[in-house]
Order: structure tokens, then C-alpha cells, then sequence
């Protein structure tokens, strides 16, 4: 498997949601826009649960929503992350193995992309994930060389001065649409906010 690129969007979104729910264990789907072939771009996200995560009726609901959004919208799975509760941990567990075997089962080059909780904080000058891919149906740690995050250091900015405004809570799980079906779980309107500040305009381009 070749080479992963984490968009902006993607990964400021990630972020936002393990930061929404730091005493939970949280996960979601990686999206891409981009054709098959080539390097995996992921260029979106979808964050899903930030409780009961092993729960497959919820987590199947939301796999079947998504994948019918996806195909209204021309985009694909590619890929699964999670951030474990416990911040010390950052190894896959069962629940996250399963799900990323599904979604390997309909992308051949998919990934697991686990959040570093330890080293979750703005000040961490490296993109605090761990990706693995899947090989002879296992899933094995990924070359960090091949993981491309551009303009990283505008992204952590984005990152923080969204955690810092309270924008955070724009963002809306699969589980909290559940709670309230009025909450947009595409989020959209955290889509636009990121888009703003990243922005040649803001000099973050």
C-alpha cells in the first residue's frame, strides 16, 4: 500500500471530536473525494460515536447512513479512526479491528487511523495519529514516512484556534444526531468554519 494524505478538514475534525469528549473513547469514518488509484487522499471525516462504541447495531446504522450519503455526494469509505479513553493507549481494539475489516472489505487499501491521546496538545509539533494498514489480513503499523499531513503547522493552528473560540462544539457525532435527528451529523457548517480559516485570506492556505 502507498502513500495516505490527511486533509485539513479531516484532521482538524478528528481532533475536535476526541477534544469534544476527552473522557470518552470516540471514533468515526474516513472519507475521500478523490478517484481510486494512487495515494489514499482523505479528504473528509465522519465522527460517529463518543459512547458504547462495540454497540453494532448503532455503529451498522451508521455505516449504512454514511455509505448512502457517500454515494450521493461522490465520495467513498477509506478508512476508520478512534481515540481510546484512556489517553496512555493508543492500540486498536477489537471494536475498531472489526469495523476497519468491514470497510477493508469494500476498499482494498483502507486504513485504521488511531488518535494519540497523550500527545493530543496544541503545542505537539508532530500529527499525533497512528495509522495502520492490512496486510495478509492483519493490520500492521504504517510506515510513518508514507503518512502526509500538508501544511501541518497551519492545520495544528486551525486546530487550536477553533478549540480556543468554542467552535468545537459546532461539531456534531452520529451519536448526538441520534439524541436530537435536527443535528447535522455532515457537519456542514463546521465544514464552512474550517474552510474560512484556512483560507488564503487568513494566510493559511
Amino acid at each position: 500500500m502507498g502513500e495516505v494524505e490527511l486533509s485539513c478538514r479531516a484532521y482538524v475534525k478528528m481532533y475536535l471530536h476526541a477534544c469534544l469528549f476527552p473522557r470518552c473513547s470516540i471514533n468515526g469514518l474516513l472519507l475521500s473525494s478523490s478517484p481510486t488509484g494512487g495515494a489514499v487522499c482523505v479528504t473528509d471525516c465522519v465522527p460517529l460515536l463518543h459512547s458504547h462504541l462495540p454497540l453494532a447495531p448503532i455503529t451498522q446504522l451508521a455505516l449504512t447512513q454514511v455509505d448512502v450519503w457517500c454515494s450521493q455526494t461522490q465520495q467513498r469509505i477509506v478508512g476508520y479512526y478512534q481515540a481510546n479513553a484512556c489517553v496512555s493507549d493508543n492500540s486498536p481494539t477489537p471494536c475498531a479491528l472489526k469495523i476497519a475489516d468491514k470497510i477493508a472489505e469494500q476498499f482494498d487499501n483502507a486504513v485504521l487511523l488511531m488518535l494519540d491521546g497523550s500527545k493530543m496538545s496544541p503545542d505537539y509539533r508532530v500529527p499525533p495519529i497512528v495509522m495502520y494498514e492490512r496486510k495478509d489480513s492483519r493490520w500492521i503499523l504504517k510506515d510513518k514516512h508514507t503518512i502526509m499531513l500538508r501544511q501541518w503547522e497551519e492545520t495544528r493552528a486551525i486546530a487550536s484556534q477553533m478549540m480556543e473560540s468554542g467552535d468545537h462544539t459546532l461539531l456534531v457525532d452520529f451519536d448526538s444526531h441520534l439524541d436530537d435527528i435536527t443535528k447535522d451529523w455532515t457537519n456542514q457548517k463546521l465544514n464552512t468554519k474550517i474552510e474560512e480559516l484556512a483560507s488564503p485570506a487568513n494566510g493559511n492556505i
